[in-house]
């Protein structure tokens, strides 16, 4: 699962993980996806809610992302050039992905 084309974290990495570079010219992105990012751990480990660190699983973190683009896919969402809360959510999961090294061997 971790480098497999199959694995969606895969694709979505290569798309949006570069919206990372942007953090050092646009502050208020790192706090909109920081609040996304949080969501996402809400929604895999609702459980682990507070301030202990949150344990993301490659596997968990991949059916999420399967969810949304498949919801992103029936409503024919199309990228558009700044952020919107998709993209933001993306590159929410891509923060993931880096900070628990997620495709990692």
């Amino acid at each position: 699962m971790n480098d497999s084309p199959d694995c969606p974290l895969v694709g979505v990495a290569a798309t949006y993980m570069p919206r990372l570079s942007e953090f050092g010219f646009e502050p208020g992105l790192v706090a909109a996806v920081d609040q996304h990012a949080a969501a996402v751990c809400d929604a895999l480990i609702p459980a682990q809610r507070g301030p202990r660190p949150r344990t993301v699983h490659r596997e968990e973190l991949a059916d999420y992302v399967l969810g949304f683009t498949d919801w992103l896919t029936e409503v024919d969402w199309v990228e558009p050039v700044g952020h919107d809360f998709a993209t933001l959510r993306l590159t929410a999961v891509c923060w993931l992905i880096r900070e628990h090294d997620l495709l990692a061997a």
